[in-house]
């Protein structure tokens, strides 16, 4: 941990994001020494009226905002929380993916992001395959929430069957978030999950999942 100042930027996906960025990321973060800001990609600018924010709908958007927060000198380094699942088709290296694990994936999309943007203070993170993902780490904790129901067993079986929560699908029926809602329609993606890893914690969801323990210690390496 250093003593200096280092602001970490956390550009983010959407409301849920944020609220596990506040609840659960910012405390560990800190604590390896950042200070840390955040914000919601913006989806529109309007000439008049407030910008929309929350999603990611096409490359060139999200990398205007990238390039636009690289303006401020103050930013030792910029990172993402954007799902893999559903990220736009026209960013650097989608098109050509290798035809290997899921891990070979996303780390070639975020290297070919890197690429694209050649700033050395931007270090790119998707989230395999979507926040949902970090739910089903968190199991245990979703079970403690519903109680009386199945939905531990359920998330820990897909877990188990895909080699890891990181690992469970993308497709478009069978997404850690559809598998969710059908398992649970009273599950809250803004309220439950964000509790859960919260209750998970930091260490926890890395034990679990690969690719998001590497992120933070690419983080740690910079600190």
């Amino acid at each position: 941990m250093t003593t200096g100042y280092r602001r970490l930027h956390i550009l983010v996906e959407g409301q849920t994001e944020e609220i596990v960025v506040n609840n659960v990321l910012e405390p560990y973060l800190q604590n390896q020494g950042w200070m840390v800001t955040k914000s919601i990609v913006t989806t529109k600018r309007p000439a008049t009226g407030p910008a929309s924010h929350g999603g990611v709908s096409s490359w060139s958007k999200l990398k205007n905002e990238i390039r636009l927060l690289l303006r401020s000198s103050d930013i030792h380094t910029l990172t993402t929380l954007f799902d893999f699942y559903g990220f736009p088709t026209d960013s650097p290296g989608m098109n050509d993916q290798p035809s290997s694990s899921p891990y070979d994936r996303v780390e070639h999309v975020e290297r070919s992001l890197t690429s694209a943007i050649s700033d050395p203070r931007f270090v790119p993170h998707l989230i395999l395959h979507e926040l949902e993902t970090w739910a089903f780490a968190a199991a245990e904790q979703l079970g403690w929430l519903f109680s009386g129901s199945d939905l531990t067993t359920l998330l820990l079986k897909d877990a188990r069957d895909a080699g890891g929560p990181e690992l469970v699908n993308d497709g478009p029926n069978t997404a850690p978030s559809k598998r969710l809602a059908r398992y649970c329609a009273s599950y809250s993606k803004t309220n439950d999950g964000p509790l859960a890893i919260a209750d998970l914690g930091v260490e926890g969801l890395a034990a679990q999942c690969p690719h998001f323990a590497a992120w933070l210690a690419k983080l740690g390496s910079r600190a």
